[in-house]
């Protein structure tokens, strides 16, 4: 039956959230039109749409890493050795906002935030606590953090030496993405180009000490939160990229040293084929830039190694439990779609910080997906289909078509600090949540297939303040006990680096394996480049 002959109610226009009209079937000729197979190939070989690995899971499952911190780092250090204990073999870390914001737990501004939605931070004695008992070969850690990153990637760095693990092996991952913190969640501290300059100290120091560690995760997922739509998630995050290697490069570092740990973290909430496309073009357009705009020559270089598995801007409050099946669909879009690592939002998200039972729930989940439900039997199972292949080329265009106008606007950077592509995912926000409210886009509990009755009772994470009183004392302990003089001199050279444009990434972990704080190290920082004033846009 072609098309044409399909009865006129199965005709009504269908367009995705990229803008694509779906239609409502497709032949082997749409594949041709949308530019046919040249870019599809063999998973493990270029351009990797479908996949970055010959055997993909089949070889080695993705790494399950749930996001979790809360309160102080002994009770974060709990909850992580529960997750390794049910399974999970990743960790992904939750800060609270005072650390994000390059605070101290005593400051003024960070009373009743401390410890309330991620661990609290201030020494490398937290770090010391946080991960006790954590064997940092076999279990990798993500640290969630943007605008303190080069101070929390220089903790983990001590920390991990001091324990005795070798610098040039140590594997893990920093969000450390302030780009995407200026158009999304607003964790900055400094202004757009110094900060962009300790992203690229990072990157830097890492290729030459620490190799194998990635420093930038580059997180269209909260740019997707933000009102993106997707294929805006992914060329806004490729934009973002290209700034962060640019900078790189600009230092002399050729692209083939650094790229390799370049990784990406995205979101995943929609529909499952828009999904599944968005992330197999993904894979073949960051490749195709790498390649040809960069001239990169090893395949590792060529990679989009991501983590999804989120989307928490698909939960909702109402009707939480069915936040479990959206959730078990989240995952099954990334296993489709070929993520390295996989960290899935828990059904109690829209209300609270995930409890333990919340999170064995969405680890479960994941873990279902390879041992019962044959995710991992074989390399992109999606491959082949018509509407998946059309969809992926389609997908591919229009990110590629964001970027080239991102370019014809000034850039990434230019725009950012301008506040334009903030402006204009708020504006698609507040479009969108117009469209919930008046039906026009379903969801589920929400406008359509409501129910009145009551909600199920709810574990909420309780914030203590007696933890955040023995996090400022854990402190005051620390500032008694370290030497003074040692932080003094470490805090000194952390301003005569800033002031002369050297790599700050030395002097910041002078400074930390002196004990010295977040806040004492942000204050010196902040002293030299000032903080960053958001540009409002009507």
């Amino acid at each position: 039956m072609k098309p044409k002959d399909l009865p006129e109610k199965e005709l009504r226009p269908v367009v995705n959230e990229s803008g694509i009209a779906i239609k409502p079937l497709y032949t082997a000729e749409d594949v041709a039109a949308s530019g046919g197979a040249q870019m599809i190939g063999l998973p493990g070989q270029y351009p990797f749409t479908r996949g970055i690995h010959p055997q993909m899971y089949r070889k080695q499952p993705f790494t399950m890493r749930q996001y979790t911190g809360f309160g102080n780092p002994a009770d974060t250090n709990q909850r992580f050795h529960y997750l390794i204990a049910n399974g999970q073999t990743g960790l992904n870390v939750a800060f609270d906002l005072p650390t994000q914001c390059g605070m101290d737990s005593d400051d003024p501004q960070a009373e009743g935030e401390v410890g309330r939605v991620g661990m609290a931070v201030d020494t490398l004695r937290d770090f010391e606590t946080a991960f006790a008992g954590v064997d940092l070969e076999k279990i990798t850690v993500s640290l969630t953090i943007n605008g303190a990153a080069a101070i929390l990637i220089a903790m983990y760095l001590a920390m991990a030496e001091k324990r005795g693990y070798d610098l040039a092996k140590l594997r893990g991952t920093a969000q450390n993405d302030i780009l995407k913190e200026f158009v999304g969640r607003g964790t900055w501290v400094y202004p757009v180009a110094p900060s962009i300059r300790l992203v690229g100290d990072t990157i830097e120091y890492c290729a030459k000490h620490a190799p194998k560690y990635s420093p930038v995760s580059v997180c269209g997922y909260h740019i997707r939160e933000s009102g993106a739509d997707p294929a805006q998630e992914m060329a806004y995050a490729f934009c973002i990229a290209r700034a962060y290697a640019d900078e790189v490069i600009r230092r002399g570092l050729p692209v083939d040293e650094f790229a390799g740990r370049l990784s990406f973290n995205f979101n995943c909430f929609g529909s499952i084929f828009e999904q599944v496309a968005k992330f197999r073009a993904g894979r073949s357009l960051w490749a195709k830039i790498m390649k040809e705009q960069y001239g990169a020559t090893k395949p590792g270089s060529m990679w989009l190694r991501m983590i999804a598995g989120g989307g928490g801007g698909g939960l909702t409050f109402e009707q939480p439990e069915i936040n479990i099946v959206r959730g078990a669909y989240y995952a099954l879009i990334c296993a489709l779609a070929g993520t390295q690592t996989m960290a899935l939002c828990c059904y109690d998200e829209a209300y609270t910080i995930p409890s333990e039972y919340a999170q064995r729930v969405s680890l479960r989940t994941m873990q279902l997906l390879i041992e019962e439900m044959g995710l991992g039997d074989t390399v992109d199972p999606m491959g082949g289909s018509y509407y998946i292949e059309t969809l992926t080329s389609q997908m591919r265009e229009r990110m590629e078509r964001i970027m080239a106008e991102v370019d014809e606007q000034g850039g990434i950077v230019k725009l950012v600090a301008e506040g334009a592509i903030q402006a204009k995912v708020s504006a698609q926000a507040y479009q969108r949540q117009r469209a919930i409210e008046e039906g026009a886009f379903r969801k589920v509990g929400v406008n359509c297939y409501r129910t009145e009755d009551k909600t199920p009772d709810m574990e909420f994470h309780p914030y203590k303040e007696e933890d955040a009183r023995a996090q400022c004392a854990a402190l005051a302990r620390v500032r008694n006990e370290r030497d003074k003089e040692k932080v003094r001199a470490a805090l000194a050279r952390v301003e005569t680096d800033a002031r002369s444009g050297a790599n700050l990434m030395p002097a910041i972990l002078q400074a930390v394996k002196a004990y010295a704080s977040v806040g004492e190290i942000t204050n010196v920082l902040v002293g030299e480049f000032g903080r960053f004033r958001e540009p409002v846009r009507f």
